[in-house]
């Protein structure tokens, strides 16, 4: 297998390194420089036709791409720890909060970034407005997370799963495009700073 990598800050496959480390998997990995657009390269489009980073080559040449997918991968070859539940409720559970993620505190993160950070700058159809009007969102996703977060240890379950780690690099890359947790969300400070103790989240 040859993972194509993209370096911190890229959220997408810090998740993969991420639950690999939590797997104990050595990925063979090819790291594609996003400020230098090899990720656009005429090479890699070949293999994802989406020009982003990662996607997971397979032996048989097979290319699996989007974090989660390369993460559902992973989990059935290398099912231990589980990482996506055991028990049905546990797997449902799991994936509602994946979706949450995915759906609540992701796109108006990626709306900032992707409208008003400097590096994006020079993509084409940026609305600085619009980039600004999604802070405020961002912030309420954050506050709902931190509710939900109340008397427990990890998001989903009793056991620290994917759905912590998409939480953990979104919130993470929220702070690199200047968005904070705010101090008043204890909740979503504790976990950040339990989850982040983790030797993984430095994969």
């Amino acid at each position: 297998m040859l993972f194509f990598n993209s370096p911190n800050p890229a959220p997408n496959p810090r998740r993969v390194r991420i639950f690999a480390a939590e797997k104990g998997i050595t990925l063979e990995t090819r790291d594609l420089s996003i400020p230098a657009r090899e990720h656009k390269a005429e090479e890699f489009v070949a293999l994802n036709p989406r020009g982003q980073t990662p996607a997971l080559q397979l032996d048989d040449g097979t290319v699996i791409a989007e974090s989660v997918a390369i993460c559902r991968y992973l989990e059935v070859t290398h099912p231990q720890p589980p990482l996506f539940g055991v028990s049905a409720t546990e797997q449902a559970l799991i994936e509602m909060w994946n979706r949450r993620v995915e759906m609540i505190l992701m796109p108006p993160v990626g709306a900032v970034w992707v409208h008003t950070h400097k590096f994006t700058e020079r993509l084409p159809g940026r609305n600085l407005e619009w980039g600004e009007s999604n802070r405020p969102r961002v912030n309420d996703a954050l506050r709902f997370f931190d509710t939900s977060l109340a008397g427990r240890e990890f998001l989903a379950s009793d056991k620290y799963s994917i759905a912590d780690i998409l939480l953990l690099t979104t919130v993470d890359f929220a702070g690199f495009i200047g968005i904070p947790m705010p101090e008043d969300l204890a909740h979503l400070q504790a976990w950040h700073a339990r989850v982040s103790a983790r030797p993984s989240a430095a994969a």
